[in-house]
């Protein structure tokens, strides 16, 4: 009589967060696109958009309303994956942006692991793929 108690407490215990899940994942950026086209994930308490063009990765810093963020004093890097081949390209500030040079033209499909610190110095990481 126990066990039965016990496992039906442990589902309606567990009911909310579950109902709650399809919701949450609805908040996530990495399925919306931002004002400049590229894939939108949050990270170090903004909002981050990457873009690429050529050898030009290019990472727009934005705030919760979508408008630029001014990134002196930030520092980044960005490590580019595809295939086998492995390669980190430093970011540097450049007005509300974040920018940097790969070796070579950046493919579709690479993997980017973008690492962020802010001016105020909150860290974070974020994974986007190239379009």
């Amino acid at each position: 009589m126990l066990k039965p108690l016990i496992i039906a407490a442990s589902l309606l215990a567990a009911a909310p967060a579950l109902a709650q899940a399809p919701a949450e994942s609805g908040h996530a950026h990495g399925a919306q696109k931002g004002p400049h086209g590229g894939a939108l994930e949050d990270i170090a308490g903004v909002h981050a958009e990457i873009e690429v063009s050529g050898k030009t990765l290019t990472v727009h810093v934005l705030d919760g309303a979508g408008k630029g963020v001014d990134t002196a004093g930030f520092t980044g890097s960005a490590m580019l994956v595809l295939g086998g081949a492995r390669q980190t390209v430093a970011l540097k500030p450049a007005g509300e942006t974040l920018v940097g040079e790969a070796g070579a033209p950046i493919a579709a499909g690479t993997a980017v692991t973008l690492v962020l610190k802010t001016a105020a110095g909150k860290s974070g990481q974020a994974k986007f793929t190239t379009h």
